[in-house]
Order: structure tokens, then sequence, then C-alpha cells
């Protein structure tokens, strides 16, 4: 799976997955990020199917979007 994002600035990003009962299950990215447009894959090998939650934090923005998982 593949999480893209756009940064107006230079920011620090976080991105992290939580399972449906809001338990965080993998810290994808952290860092440093330039203004423009991102991608960050996300490899669910070990994960059940399912409904999950990623979170990207960057500066004073954050956003919640659920993904759905299926084998």
């Amino acid at each position: 799976t593949v999480i893209s994002y756009s940064l107006h600035e230079r920011t620090n990003v976080i991105i992290r997955i939580y399972d449906i009962s809001g338990k965080e299950i993998r810290y994808i990215f952290q860092g440093l990020r330039d203004a423009g447009e991102h991608r960050v894959e996300f490899n669910a090998s070990g994960l059940a199917s399912g409904v999950y939650f990623y979170r990207i934090e960057a500066g004073d923005f954050t956003e919640t979007r659920k993904m759905v998982l299926l084998r």
C-alpha cells in the first residue's frame, strides 16, 4: 500500500498505523520532508484482514484516514 501526501512547506512528518482499537501497530516514517508531493510504502505483511487507520502529523497539521486490508 502506498500512502501519498502533499506538504506546503518543509516540515517534520510522522506517519503511524493503528488498529481498530486505537493501538499503534507500526511506525512508518519520521523525518524532515521538503515541500511537495511525497509517497511512503506501507508493507502490511503479518497483519490480519481488517480495518486500520494511518495518522499523518506534519507541523501543526494532523489527519487520520481509514484503510481496509483484505487478504
